[in-house]
C-alpha cells in the first residue's frame, strides 16, 4: 500500500468522524446548541443533561458508528488504511475543522473505531465501560480505564501495528478528560445522570 492510500483513509476518517452528531440531534429536537449546556461537549454524556435519554443513546451510537463505518470501508484498502482511518475518526471527533477544532472527547468514536479493527477488543472495551460506570458511576472514569483496558487487551491478542494505533489513541482520550481528571481527584466529578454546570 502506497501513502497515497494511507492519507486518503486518514482523511476519510477525519471527515465521518468530524460529523457533530450530538449537536446536530439536539438542534434537530429544538434543544438549542449543546455547546451551550452543562460542560459545552457535543458528547452522549452532555447531552444526557438535556434530560433526553434518547437523544443521548441515539449520540453514542452514531458517534461508535461513524469510527466502525470509516474503520469497515477504509479496511479495503489494507490494514494500514484501517488503523489511518480509526485515527483519522478520533481526530476528525475531537478536532472537526467545522466547529473551529472544538469537538468532544472522543470516546463513543474510539469505542467504534475498536469495533472496527476488532470486534473482541471493541466487545471487551465496552463491557469494561459497563462494569466500571455501573460500579463507580462516573462516565469519565469509566472511559479513562476502560481505554487503557481494551489497549491491554489489544497487544495480547492484535497484530502489533493495531495495537500501536489502538495504545496511541489512549493519551489522545486522557487528555481530553483532564478536567474530569481534576475533578476526579478533588472529588467534584459528577456522577451518571447528575446533572451539572460542569
Amino acid at each position: 500500500m502506497d501513502a497515497a492510500h494511507v492519507l486518503a483513509a486518514l482523511a476519510l476518517g477525519y471527515l465521518l468522524g468530524s460529523i457533530p452528531f450530538g449537536l446536530l440531534l439536539t438542534r434537530a429536537a429544538g434543544l438549542g446548541d449543546i455547546r451551550a449546556i452543562g460542560s459545552g461537549n457535543i458528547g452522549a454524556t452532555n447531552v444526557l443533561r438535556t434530560g433526553n435519554k434518547g437523544l443521548a443513546a441515539a449520540t453514542l451510537i452514531l458517534d461508535a458508528l461513524k469510527g466502525y463505518a470509516a474503520v469497515l470501508i477504509a479496511a479495503s484498502f489494507g490494514p494500514l488504511a484501517a488503523i489511518a482511518a480509526a485515527v483519522g475518526a478520533v481526530l476528525g471527533h475531537m478536532f472537526p475543522v467545522w466547529l473551529r477544532f472544538k469537538g468532544g472527547k472522543g470516546v463513543a468514536t474510539t469505542l467504534g473505531v475498536m469495533w472496527g479493527l476488532s470486534w473482541p477488543v471493541g466487545a471487551v472495551t465496552c463491557v469494561a465501560w459497563l462494569v466500571i460506570a455501573a460500579v463507580s458511576r462516573y462516565s469519565s472514569l469509566a472511559a479513562l480505564f476502560s481505554i487503557v483496558i481494551g489497549a491491554v487487551v489489544a497487544w495480547l491478542t492484535l497484530d502489533w501495528r493495531v495495537a500501536l494505533a489502538i495504545t496511541l489513541l489512549m493519551p489522545l482520550v486522557w487528555a481530553r478528560h483532564h478536567e474530569n481528571i481534576a475533578r476526579l481527584l478533588n472529588g467534584t466529578e459528577s456522577k451518571i445522570g447528575q446533572r451539572s454546570t460542569a
